[in-house]
């Protein structure tokens, strides 16, 4: 018989990779969100559920009753944060709550994976470890620190099985524009496939990040799921700093068109660290996780992708 996992904001970027991921794996999946993505494969067994009810949430839990949860429902986005705190703050905490309070009250024991981020920490210009401090500088990093303190309590309290990691950036085909990497890449392929010249805007591209594959990432939530230590908290990331100049300037060799480049001063933020990148010993040492996608090939496939749509797109034109 097959493991059920359900899967909350399914129709998010993640949400189809970690849907293949455990499909791939010989799960059952069921994925919950408030709106249905047609990026969702049909084999997921999807269900209308805003994290935000608890009514809905409980009912939801009750009729599946899975062996796994995994909450990707969240505001995701630190700039977004900024412009919606009270949004952030609720989605990311007060539904994850919707979720542990709804296992209580079903009675059920399931293994429920909770996403936090690099944004937890303070800033450090050394690899990050799971004992670094915590000092988030924004809405959103601020929502994800709450967040695992209720997944302590509730562990602490009710002895529910709730890992928690804390991914640092990942991107792959099919992330918002929002995001740096899928800006800058849909900016020069537009440009690319029109065939002009001219600038990618960007904000500020001298500070660096750890990315990773979003392949590589929810393979690491499947198997850190798959082991037995809840209590223990894994970063997830390569394990790498690249800074940003370099995967726009890669990015603009990708292009036939001279491509410059423009900084935008309103996307500049002031708070903005220098340098985040992830130590990611304790993954590897622990669960036997591996990064397995090279970040530049990744940001090639991001940008072919928005080619081929823009050269498809121009094609049809008159």
């Amino acid at each position: 018989m097959k493991k059920v996992v359900l899967i909350f904001g399914v129709s998010g970027f993640v949400g189809k990779y970690l849907a293949a991921e455990f499909q791939d794996h010989g799960y059952e999946v069921y994925g919950c969100d408030i709106s249905v993505s047609a990026n969702i494969k049909d084999s997921v067994k999807y269900i209308k559920c805003d994290i935000l009810d608890a009514v809905q949430t409980r009912q939801v839990i009750y009729q599946i009753k899975p062996a796994y949860i995994v909450n990707l429902a969240a505001i995701s986005s630190v700039s977004y944060s900024w412009k919606k705190p009270t949004e952030t703050i609720a989605v990311n905490v007060e539904g994850t709550v919707n979720i542990f309070e709804s296992v209580r009250q079903c009675n059920i024991d399931p293994k429920i994976l909770i996403i936090g981020s690099s944004e937890e920490y303070e800033k450090s210009d050394i690899p990050i470890s799971e004992n670094h401090p915590l000092d988030s500088q924004s809405p959103y990093g601020l929502s994800k620190i709450t967040q695992e303190r209720f997944s302590q309590l509730y562990r602490e309290r009710y002895g529910m099985k709730i890992y928690c990691v804390r991914s640092f950036n990942h991107t792959g085909v099919g992330q918002s524009d929002r995001f740096v990497i899928p800006s800058w890449c849909k900016q020069a392929a537009e440009l690319s496939a029109k065939k002009l010249d001219g600038n990618i805007v960007a904000g500020n591209i001298d500070i660096s990040r750890d990315f990773s594959d979003v392949r590589d990432i929810v393979r690491a939530y499947r198997m850190i799921l798959e082991n037995e230590k809840s209590g223990t908290t894994y970063n997830v990331g390569s394990g790498n700093a690249v800074k940003l100049r370099d995967i726009l300037n890669f990015i603009i060799s990708l292009s036939p068109c001279d491509i410059g480049i423009r900084i935008d001063q309103n996307l500049v933020r002031s708070v903005d660290k220098p340098m985040i990148y992830c130590c990611n010993k304790l993954i590897k040492d622990e669960i036997g996780w591996q990064p397995q996608y090279d970040i530049f090939d990744t940001v090639k496939e991001i940008y072919q992708d928005y080619y081929n749509k823009f050269e498809a797109e121009h094609t049809k034109l008159p």
